[in-house]
């Protein structure tokens, strides 16, 4: 379970425990977009326009202030809409590219990563013997292999004629299982997943775990819910599932039908999926279960030959996530027709290898994927499609090269320090807060003095000499990581937690709090300008990087993250007064959430942007305390372009979340995504802060000055 920063990743889990999304599935493992409680949720993107961005920003910083000053909207009040005055000017000059969803300040910095691994990526694929590291060539050959459309082209789908073969020849409920298993151990989750989790209750060892999956649309209430948006997407699903068994060969007739089996599967699945706000409670996820009382729960389904099938070490016991669900797929296994399984399998494949196929395939499912969930218009340039598939794929392997070049050992020095003065910070504000006891204090100041941070890169970088690559084939690439990664998964079971991992790759623009491992991981990808710059003021780097540091050490006190202990177990350390004081104040946040309207008829889910919101107003509470203790008793610095340190440390704030949504991708991430929208992550924190009103002079019948009766206040 881990709690990432994701204050951006567009289709991020709800889970506790949200798995990587092809292969990895490590039920603890944030999700590439995922909401191990992260800081972010946009989707990878890019534009050059990012090098014109930091040669600006480095101007600025050499000059003082450390931003654009047109980004600001100086016809809007900051005491009206701060997000407008702040990045209403940055939103007018950056429309959204045509090949993103949503583009702000983490779409650029991602591309600027993207371009450095780029250029690493040209060089391996152009010599693969320049470096002696058997990493060098491996992932020159991965992305030379994504980059050869005219071999891609010429293969269509006749890399998966084996795996098609296999799924036909299915005749019983064995063959059945055992299909299913091979899928699942080449990275595909279908019908459930299965992997290794942290133990909730002993936080030093990986058990067996099985949780819902199994869909094709990014969540339950899409096949769920009958408003006219949602029935609109379930056509658009509909023909998209149709049009790929047509490209298949199928006829008309008969891949309709089977779109329609498809949908009838995965409808089953969804009502008896768990709904995103209730995945938040670890409680409702935990529930150890023997293999008898497993055989008792799913009759239909042969778990030790599972195990075996899956290669999985012994296994005595398991979690089960969703206990329901399992309980509807050995329904559906004894009622569902083997033909019916087998257009379910076929689609799943299809579907999972599309982007590794040719353009036939790769438009189609962007058709959907893209244009129709996310508005996106036109698909990325191939060679950051490819860029990114190597970074997921071979992640620490393409890391080394990157922190090399981008994150250097000055830097890591500089950002460790940020973070401990962020964590005496918190333990100052902790000490002194008049809601909590004495008891209760303790047992949090000993939490937070557990934290370990892990910055950059891991000590120990992963081992892929057992991942053989091809330069051949891209699709068998693609196939050979699924499996590489199911399998370095799995073999985790029985076995002691590795304290030493990263669930993110060093370029990642992201970081994350695991509360299960007790740590906030800061990439080297998101320590970079414009978000840390060490040219700048400390007012915009605290306002800034600052604020993500204190973010991610407060979701150790979130509604989730507050229920486990110093060494990550899930274990009740509050007094009863204490935990229902900090859940009406929890509570209080999630209902402000309720109040912003993203459009006409929908509004923000409070309880699942809780998490996220609780630790965005208390990392920025921390992170403007951590500011004014770093001036040591010294005055202020003095104002730069007419705005003080404070006002600065608040603009800086903002604009690290300027951007905007394409309305689809908006729906999409209220949908799914446990992280509020840009303006909300925003204005909302701020209105709660009367540190802000007093910076801005801001009268107490502001729009941004929440009454003090409905002021929130945590930490």
């Amino acid at each position: 379970m881990k709690t990432r920063l994701w204050l951006f990743v567009l289709v991020a889990s709800a889970t506790l425990a949200s798995p990587l999304l092809l292969g990895a599935q490590n039920l603890n493992a944030p999700d590439s977009g995922d909401s191990n409680q992260s800081l972010l949720a946009p989707s990878a993107g890019g534009c050059d326009a990012f090098v014109a961005a930091l040669v600006s920003a480095s101007q600025d910083s050499q000059s003082g202030h450390g931003f654009d000053l047109a980004n600001l909207d100086r016809s809007v009040s900051p005491c009206d809409n701060f997000f407008e005055f702040a990045d209403g000017g940055w939103v007018k000059a950056h429309p959204i590219p045509a090949a993103y969803s949503t583009w702000g300040t983490f779409n650029m910095l991602r591309d600027h990563n993207e371009d450095v691994l780029h250029d690493i990526l040209e060089e391996a694929a152009k010599d693969p013997k320049a470096h002696p590291e058997a990493n060098w060539q491996k992932i020159g050959d991965f992305y030379s292999s994504c980059m050869n459309e005219s071999a891609i082209e010429s293969a269509g789908a006749t890399p998966l004629d084996s795996e098609f073969h296999q799924i036909a020849a299915i005749h019983d409920a064995a063959s059945l299982q055992a299909e299913i298993a091979h899928l699942q151990a080449s990275g595909l989750p279908v019908v459930f997943r299965f992997g290794p989790e942290q133990d909730y209750k002993d936080s030093t060892k990986e058990i067996a775990a099985a949780r819902q999956s199994g869909l094709g649309m990014p969540d339950r209430d899409y096949y769920l819910k009958d408003d006219a948006k949602s029935q609109h997407i379930r056509d658009a699903y509909l023909l998209h599932v149709t049009n790929m068994f047509k490209l298949l060969g199928d006829s008309d007739d008969k891949a309709a039908a089977e779109a329609k089996s498809v949908l009838s599967i995965e409808t089953t699945l969804a009502n008896a999926s768990m709904k995103r706000v209730d995945l938040r409670n670890p409680d409702n996820v935990y529930h150890i279960t023997t293999l008898a009382q497993l055989h008792e729960l799913t009759p239909h389904f042969a778990w030790p030959e599972y195990f075996e099938e899956v290669h999985a070490p012994p296994v005595d016991s398991i979690n089960v996530g969703q206990p329901e669900f399992l309980k509807a797929v050995d329904a559906e296994l004894s009622s569902v027709s083997l033909d019916d399984w087998k257009v379910y399998l076929r689609w799943h494949l299809i579907h999972s290898a599309a982007p590794a196929l040719s353009s036939k395939f790769e438009t189609e499912n962007f058709g959907f994927y893209g244009k129709v969930l996310t508005g996106t218009t036109e698909m990325l340039p191939r060679w950051r499609r490819c860029t990114q598939a190597t970074d997921r794929d071979l992640g620490e392997a393409l890391g080394q090269y990157y922190v090399q070049r981008a994150f250097p050992p000055e830097a890591k020095a500089k950002a460790s320090a940020m973070v401990q003065n962020l964590i005496a910070a918190l333990r100052a504000d902790i000490s002194t807060l008049d809601w909590m006891s004495p008891e209760t204090r303790q047992k949090a100041l000993e939490k937070l003095n557990a934290i370990t941070p892990k910055i950059g890169y891991p000590e120990k970088w992963r081992d892929y000499s057992k991942f053989e690559v091809v330069r051949t084939s891209y699709a068998e690439n693609q196939r050979r990581a699924g499996v590489f990664e199911f399998t370095r998964q799995i073999a985790k079971i029985g076995k002691p937690v590795d304290r030493k991992e990263f669930g993110m790759t060093p370029p990642s623009v992201n970081a994350y709090y695991s509360p299960s491992m007790n740590e906030i991981v800061f990439p080297a990808g998101i320590l970079q300008p414009p978000f840390y710059d060490p040219n700048r003021d400390d007012a915009m780097n605290y306002g800034a990087v600052g604020a993500v540091i204190g973010h991610e050490m407060t979701h150790g006190f979130d509604d989730s993250g507050a229920r486990f202990d110093p060494q990550g177990n899930e274990k009740n350390w509050w007094t009863p007064e204490d935990l229902k004081n900090f859940t009406a104040r929890g509570d209080c946040v999630a209902h402000q959430f309720d109040g912003f309207e993203v459009e006409s008829g929908l509004n923000e889910n409070g309880k699942l942007v809780e998490g996220e919101s609780i630790a965005d107003l208390g990392g920025l509470t921390i992170a403007f305390a951590a500011f004014h203790h770093s001036l040591e008793g010294k005055a202020a610095p003095a104002d730069i372009d007419g705005f003080t340190a404070d006002q600065r440390f608040f603009l800086s704030y903002a604009q690290v979340w300027a951007g905007s949504y394409r309305a689809e991708a908006a729906r999409l991430r209220v949908a799914t995504d446990p992280h509020p929208l840009p303006q909300f992550r925003t204005n909302g924190p701020l209105s709660n802060m009367p540190a802000f009103a007093k910076a801005w002079s801001c009268s107490t019948d502001s729009k941004m000055v929440r009454p003090e009766t409905e002021r929130c206040r945590i930490w």
